[in-house]
């Protein structure tokens, strides 16, 4: 199995705690959080690991290198900004999988990877999002899905219960065909497509944190150390 990493952020509402360090690599628990993204990858049976940088690619890059585990690592460096989507679609010039795992740089969610790809492959879908349920939130989008397929990506928001995308999922790679270089995922191709294609939705209990904002930064350190994932 490959993944593609989203690790090319500006992590911009991290800045003031790691100025110097992109968001995927700011230390939780005494490594960087990006460890603890291809540990999860590893354990699950990933085999080839891309690596989508651009902010400070190098700092990401020196310390990894060729290989982590038992994966190898590749990079795919953006000289420009090139979103999300772009950033996707220049990493598969890496492999040559039909299909591909992504999953945010930023974000840790224990979802059983080969159990993903098996219903991802009996569904016959487009893609599949695995989604968390949360409760008393508005930092996340919400996701309406009817028999786990899903309709309609919903604004941020206070919101009492609802499923959200949790940054994890799998896709074939032809539907990047005609994007242009520079591209968002989720808006160009999630949202505007979602009647078009059949996007499928992976419910997950597993362990879910977001370092994108100080407060849950600070959350992971305290639970990454008292070795919550294991």
């Amino acid at each position: 199995m490959t993944a593609i990493v989203l690790a090319g952020g500006f992590g911009t509402r991290l800045r003031h705690i790691v100025p110097d360090l992109p968001k995927p690599i700011a230390p939780v628990a005494g490594k960087p959080f990006l460890s603890f993204v291809l540990d999860w990858l590893s354990r699950n049976g990933v085999t080839h690991t891309i690596l989508a940088t651009g902010y400070l690619a190098d700092k990401i890059s020196d310390y990894f290198g060729g290989s982590y585990s038992n994966m190898r690592l590749s990079y795919s460096v953006e000289t420009t900004p090139l979103l999300t989507g772009g950033a996707v679609k220049k990493a598969l010039g890496l492999c040559d999988d039909d299909s591909v795992f992504v999953i945010n740089g930023d974000t840790y969610f224990d979802v059983p990877l080969p159990e993903m790809k098996r219903q991802f492959e009996l569904t016959n879908a487009d893609a599949m999002l695995a989604v968390k349920e949360m409760r008393d939130f508005k930092r996340y989008g919400t996701l309406t899905i009817d028999n786990w397929r899903i309709t309609e990506f919903r604004e941020k928001g206070p919101c009492e219960r609802g499923f959200i995308n949790g940054g994890v999922c799998i896709l074939k790679r032809r539907l990047f065909d005609g994007f242009p270089a520079a591209f968002s995922l989720e808006t160009d191709l999630f949202l505007k497509h979602t009647y078009d294609l059949e996007l499928r939705a992976y419910p997950c209990e597993g362990y879910f944190i977001d370092i994108g904002v100080q407060e849950d930064y600070e959350r992971a350190q305290a639970e990454f150390a008292t070795e919550v994932l294991l």
